[in-house]
């Protein structure tokens, strides 16, 4: 039986390892090395195989790849929060994006997992356990998730967004929420207000703990009092937290809020009660998202690099997966005081 043959003399269907081998005059593993990028073949070696490869059209299969390998190509991006609070805060958006920038010139595949509550989180520890990806990328974690211990068990390369203590021992990406609160507070100080207080993240939150660390440490250089509420990153959360700040303090004159969602409903609480912000109240909140950009008046906030975060993480996890032995790295980005119309 003979085969077919298109015009261009190769085979019907999809070329092989094999006919690209036999076209380029070398092995079958030569052809190999070139396609994965090994340095151990000669320039002109090299040149003939890709020319060899673009000629037949072939494509490599990279399902065989992976399981040669013993890799499956894909990664996951793990959110454990409700699905209303990820597509409600920029935050999630903007790490998304960032990790897909760093993935976009890879091979891999990027899943999206929000784990809203213990059924969703079973149902992801049954498919990670079996080895359904490379590696996971773990954002928005909580002091008390299992997740991270999980993930450690099996001997699954994660990287967490945000660490969960200072002695963290799984790879991470953090900003410096510490010095990013300690400065915006400072900034109020020096624009002369003295009842300044603050709408603070849940404190199963290490970066929400740093945060409010930062706040009473600029209070403490100015010698002023704490006025603490506490919210959670959510508007409806700044709206309770701002509620029971001006009943304990009719006539404070600064708020930082720990997130920008936070500050928005701060504001429209000061508003209702009659605060012109910023003469009689300023605000500042946290993330510089497309929020404070839009509001009336423009927030200030406290910008930490929330894409060049998603980005790190991804790169961080690749170096991770082919690392023999795991370094579990961590990276603490800087952040930036943007000032605008609200303080």
């Amino acid at each position: 039986m003979t085969t077919a043959r298109t015009a261009r003399g190769r085979s019907a269907g999809r070329p092989t390892l094999e006919e690209v081998a036999a076209r380029a005059g070398v092995g079958r593993g030569t052809v190999s090395r070139v396609i994965n990028g090994s340095p151990r073949v000669s320039e002109e070696t090299r040149a003939a195989v890709e020319a060899a490869v673009a000629e037949l059209g072939y494509v490599p299969n990279r399902a065989a790849r992976a399981l040669a390998a013993n890799r499956t190509d894909a990664i996951a991006l793990v959110v454990p929060e409700p699905e209303a609070r990820f597509f409600a805060e920029p935050y999630f958006s903007d790490i998304v994006r960032g990790v897909g920038a760093a993935l976009a010139d890879t091979d891999m595949q990027l899943l999206l997992t929000l784990v809203g509550g213990d059924r969703e989180r079973r149902r992801l520890a049954q498919y990670l356990a079996s080895h359904r990806v490379d590696g996971v990328l773990l954002v928005s974690v909580h002091a008390d998730d299992p997740l991270p211990d999980l993930l450690e068990q099996l001997g699954i390369p994660v990287v967490i967004s945000g660490r969960r203590s200072e002695d963290e021992p799984l790879a991470s990406v953090d900003s410096d929420n510490f010095e990013g609160a300690r400065t915006a507070v400072a900034h109020l100080v020096a624009r002369g207000r003295r009842t300044i207080a603050t709408i603070a993240g849940p404190l199963d939150v290490y970066g929400a703990r740093r945060r409010l660390d930062g706040y009473r440490a600029a209070l403490a250089e100015a010698h002023l009092a704490e006025l603490t509420a506490h919210g959670d990153f959510t508007e409806e959360g700044g709206r309770r937290a701002m509620t029971e700040l001006l009943a304990r303090a009719p006539h404070l004159d600064a708020v930082f809020a720990a997130s920008d969602l936070m500050a928005s409903g701060a504001r429209q609480v000061l508003r209702e009660h009659g605060h012109r912000i910023p003469e009689d109240t300023a605000l500042i909140g946290f993330d510089d998202s497309s929020i404070a950009r839009h509001m009336d008046p423009p927030l200030t906030s406290v910008r930490q690099p929330i894409e060049e975060m998603g980005r790190a993480m991804a790169e961080l996890l690749l170096a991770e997966i082919t690392a023999t032995e795991p370094s579990r790295p961590s990276l603490i980005l800087p952040t930036e005081l943007v000032v605008r119309a609200s303080s």
